[in-house]
């Protein structure tokens, strides 16, 4: 036999998951669990997490990280063991796929790390995308979906991309239909805002004003509306997060630059999810580019994005 036959072949899947906007967020008040149901509008748009997963001989799960120029991973300090989303992705798809490899995944940072925007989540849906094609698992979406709901809130969104309604906890989604795109400038910032702290600052707030949160039931039929018909002045009257002021009793800052967007031509402004990564809304894809140049200008960092976009996807299927 020549040394050639039996050799183990690797192969490298590569997929892409795109982060999120929430443009709308209306938080419940802290329940017996721990957690707080939510009624959520989120929009995947054009920036997204890349992860590659590439077979290995050697039993196990390995990550490695990369980054986009704009990201400091050094600061970001993501865990590279099996705490990692995508590495607990990849162990789900190992336990219930009949011939898993090892797999060494190495994955692509572009949005922003705890910056309200779902990055972890997307790692997460892009590996169960790719272990699922490297494996031959043969997983329909909707199961590759429950899978994804026991990684987290944010996971079935990213799996899903386009515009959805997301109830309970976030993750009992109804998608919605919104072909037309929005155009948007996302200002991020050089720190992170733990999601968890977010919740516990806006649950004091409203002990300390006495305010008494009720349950979500659903969101703004204008809100859908606006979107379904790419209308942004529309929907620039509608945006809500009840996370905004918590981020900013955190991180002052995000004030001035919502401020500072408006003031250069947005239509609006909101913090996405628990923040500090801002979402200023334009009119048109020239309006958003014009202004997240003038604020990169002004020293802030800002690219331009738009959505709907798809969820999950593979763009590269390779036998090396």
């Amino acid at each position: 036999m020549s040394a050639a036959v039996g050799r183990f072949a690797a192969r490298t899947v590569r997929v892409r998951a795109p982060g999120k906007v929430n443009v709308s967020l209306d938080v419940g008040p802290l329940r017996a669990d721990g957690y707080h149901s939510v009624a959520s509008v989120y929009l995947a748009v054009s920036l997204y997490e890349e992860v590659a997963a590439t077979s290995t001989e050697t039993p196990g799960i390995t990550v490695s990280l990369s980054a986009d120029s704009t990201l400091d991973l050094n600061a970001a300090n993501i865990p590279l063991d099996a705490s990692n989303l995508a590495c607990k992705a990849a162990a789900i798809m190992a336990d219930v796929s009949e011939r898993p490899t090892g797999v060494h995944l190495e994955i692509t940072k572009r949005v922003p790390v705890a910056g309200g925007m779902g990055g972890g989540s997307a790692d997460a849906a892009a590996t169960l995308v790719a272990c699922d094609a490297l494996w031959n698992s043969g997983l329909s979406r909707d199961e590759l979906a429950h899978l994804a709901a026991e990684l987290g809130a944010d996971v079935p969104f990213s799996l899903l991309g386009g515009t959805a309604v997301g109830l309970g906890l976030g993750d009992e989604l109804s998608p919605a239909l919104a072909k037309a795109q929005t155009h948007w400038v996302l200002v991020t910032a050089d720190y992170g805002l733990p999601t968890p702290e977010v919740y516990r600052t806006l649950d004091r707030m409203r002990e300390a004003e006495g305010v008494k949160a009720e349950e979500p039931t659903g969101v703004d039929p204008h809100i859908l509306a606006a979107l379904r018909a790419g209308d942004a002045e529309a929907l620039s009257r509608v945006l809500v997060n009840d996370l905004q002021r918590a981020s900013i009793e955190l991180a002052p800052a995000l004030r001035d630059t919502l401020g500072m967007g408006e003031s250069k031509g947005a239509l609006a402004g909101i913090v996405s999810g628990s923040g500090p990564t801002v979402a200023l809304l334009s009119d048109d894809s020239v309006a958003a580019e014009a202004l997240a140049a003038d604020l990169r200008h002004h020293g802030l960092s800002a690219m331009a994005v738009h959505g709907p976009v798809p969820g999950a996807r593979i763009i590269s299927d390779t036998l090396l």
